[in-house]
Parts: C-alpha cells; structure tokens; sequence
C-alpha cells in the first residue's frame, strides 16, 4: 500500500532545536552574570539539558503542566526557591535569547518542496500546541502541514501509540498509509512502527551511531533520503548512507 502523507516530529527534525537552546542558554547565562569560575558554559550548558530532559519527562508523562515544568526547570537548574512570578520572569527572559537562535535544518524546505505535490503533511509532537503552532509560523511553515497536533493538547504522548494513531486519524488515512518522521530511536522510531506506520528515524550526524538501531524504523541521515524511500515522484532524493 502506498503511502499517501507524512506526519512530522518538529524539535530536532524540522526545527535545530538543539542549537537553538544552545545558543540562547550561552547567551542567556552571560545576560544574567551566571558565568563564572566554579563552571564552564560547556557544564552549564549540560546541566541545563538534563534538568531539562528530567522535567520534560514528568510533563510528557501527565504528571505536570507545560508551564510548571517550566517553572520547575528554572528553579532546579538555580537551586532557588523562586515564587512562579520570578520563575516565569527568568524563564521568559531565557526565550528570549532561544528564540533569537531559531532555524529550520537546511534540508527541510527542500523536502517539503519536493514532496507538496505527492504527500500531505502533518505534524505530531511531544509538546504544545501554543509552542509549536508559534514556532512553525515563525519559521514560516506552518501553512506546510494541515494537522498540527501536540501531546499537551492530545492527552497522550509518543511513544504511545495513541499519539501517532490520532494523527492518522486528524488526517483521515489508516496507519499503513502514512509515514512518521522523527529524530528518537526509541519515542519516534519504534513508537511509530509500533503503531503501525511507516518509520523513518532520521539520525542526524550519526548522533545514535554506537547503539543498537531500534527494529522497525528505516533509518536515513539527511531528510534528502526521505522522497526516494517514500517511493516519490520527484527527482529529489538520495541513497540511504545507513543501507
């Protein structure tokens, strides 16, 4: 059976979040004079990924809200015991140097160039719909995808697969006729060919290279690959590196 839409994660596969957040925390950090001696910006940096990673967590499993989460990021990576108006205050300000830094990957708007006329487009992802409606607009996409849906919203989060069978469901197609693209071997590659779609995990970099590569999802590099394992008619495309 053909495959007639994909459906999108966003952060680290459409959008560089991972720079983005890099670089606005570097840039935020030294806003605030929170550089200094007892840590590098590269330990900051890190520590601010694993809180963020930790709260992100509690949120996708129901146990917190969007905006508690990120209270509770600011007030772990502080060590203080801020009111929420302090915290939502540090918070703000930190999205405002992260959003400064925002960038699609180059290879997506060539992609979703390619694929406009053979496939419809949608996008399903573990956060909320008041963050990446905003992101996908600011980037310029968001007329690209004509369901966005979000686990905030949803009630349920990849990997379940009630995530990725509402997005099948938004688009009114059967799992076996849609493909799930997203950059987590586990939440996105298997969560999805669990689910019954196709899966594609695009590893960028080769950042998964020394684990054991989830069954189920078809593994590219660069979303260049993608129109060619979609079988596309398009000129668009290359061969897998990953074979």
């Amino acid at each position: 059976m053909s495959i007639h839409a994909v459906v999108w994660d966003v952060d680290d596969t459409l959008f560089d979040y991972t720079t983005a957040d890099r670089l606005g925390m570097r840039a935020h950090l030294t806003a605030e004079g929170l550089l200094d001696d007892r840590e590098t910006v590269e330990q900051a940096l890190a520590r601010w990924r694993e809180v963020t990673d930790r709260h992100w967590s509690r949120f996708a499993a129901g146990e917190v809200t969007w905006q508690d989460q990120c209270r509770d990021r600011v007030r772990t990576f502080l060590d203080r015991d801020l009111t929420d108006a302090e915290a939502d205050a540090w918070y703000r300000r930190y999205i405002t140097h992260y959003e400064a830094s925002w960038s699609l990957f180059p290879d997506v708007l060539p992609v979703l160039d390619a694929l406009a006329a053979s496939h419809r487009h949608a996008v399903l992802s573990n956060s909320s719909l008041l963050v990446q409606d905003r992101k996908l607009r600011t980037l310029g996409v968001h007329d690209r995808f004509e369901a966005i849906l979000c686990a905030a919203e949803l009630g349920i989060s990849k990997p379940e697969a009630g995530a990725f069978l509402a997005a099948c469901e938004a688009l009114g197609l059967p799992p076996h006729q849609v493909a799930y693209v997203g950059d987590h071997p586990e939440i996105d590659g298997r969560g999805a060919a669990d689910a019954g779609l196709l899966s594609v995990w695009i590893d960028r970099g080769g950042l998964y290279a020394t684990i054991e590569p989830p069954v189920g999802p078809h593994r590219i590099a660069s979303l260049a690959e993608l129109p060619s394992l979609l079988g596309a008619d398009t000129r668009f495309g290359a061969p897998s590196t990953f074979g």
